[in-house]
């Protein structure tokens, strides 16, 4: 079965998105994107605007963006083993690899058992966080809590005299104690406002509903929770 579409600008900006976390993707039928990282420490679901007619592999998903942007506004066609991307006068073959190939995603989703803290992160904050971390060279991120607030930290866990960076959270505390570790390299969310759970049993979920886009990032070993 072959079938013709427009991919938008938006879509491809969520493959590029994806391309951070797996530089490999496997598309199913549908209006659902989804991608895992090579070590499966992050989950990333996205519901686009299109449906895509079949299921696809791409190898290498810059190179597949590299060859869409050879085209203004360019048709794909999905064939059997290959897409062909083209406007009128200009087309290329880009071929399909098999999707035994890639680290692909688990067939469902991560349950965030019992998530024992819940807060929003607004889009703000997080761009501050992370551009705080990439100046100072701090290799992770904390949420964390000594009974009263709630703070997101850009800091290095194993380094009492290095630099950290602090912002306030909005969140529920209710006298609890902990600090749930993020390695700075695994929040590769597209920039948006989310809405946070946190588990002790070592995984956290970043969602945002009205794009319909869901991360899902483990926690470090170094996190705990009470005492």
């Amino acid at each position: 079965m072959k079938g013709t579409m427009k991919i938008s600008k938006k879509t491809l900006s969520v493959l590029k998105n994806f391309s951070d976390i797996n530089m490999s993707v496997e598309v199913k039928a549908g209006n659902t994107l989804r991608t895992v990282s090579v070590a499966k420490n992050i989950l990333a679901q996205v519901e686009i605007e299109e449906s895509f007619p079949r299921e696809f592999a791409i190898y290498d998903v810059n190179r597949f963006l590299g060859a869409a942007s050879l085209f203004e506004e360019p048709n794909f066609e999905f064939g059997e083993k290959s897409v062909k991307i083209g406007t009128d006068k200009y087309s290329l073959d880009y071929v399909y690899c098999d999707p035994h190939m890639i680290v692909t995603p688990p067939e469902n989703n991560i349950t965030v058992p019992d998530p024992e803290v819940r807060f929003k992160l607004t889009q703000g904050n997080l761009s501050q966080v992370l551009k705080a971390g990439h100046v100072l060279g701090t290799p992770e991120i904390s949420v964390e809590s000594s009974g009263d607030k709630m703070v997101m930290k850009a800091l290095d866990v194993n380094n009492d005299s290095s630099d950290t960076f602090t912002v306030d959270l909005d969140g529920q505390v209710n006298g609890g104690k902990f600090r749930f570790v993020f390695k700075i390299e695994n929040f590769k969310m597209i920039s948006a406002d989310y809405d946070v759970e946190i588990s002790s049993k070592g995984i956290a979920r970043f969602s945002n509903s009205t794009s319909n886009t869901q991360y899902w990032i483990a926690t470090e070993t170094s996190s705990t929770y009470g005492g």
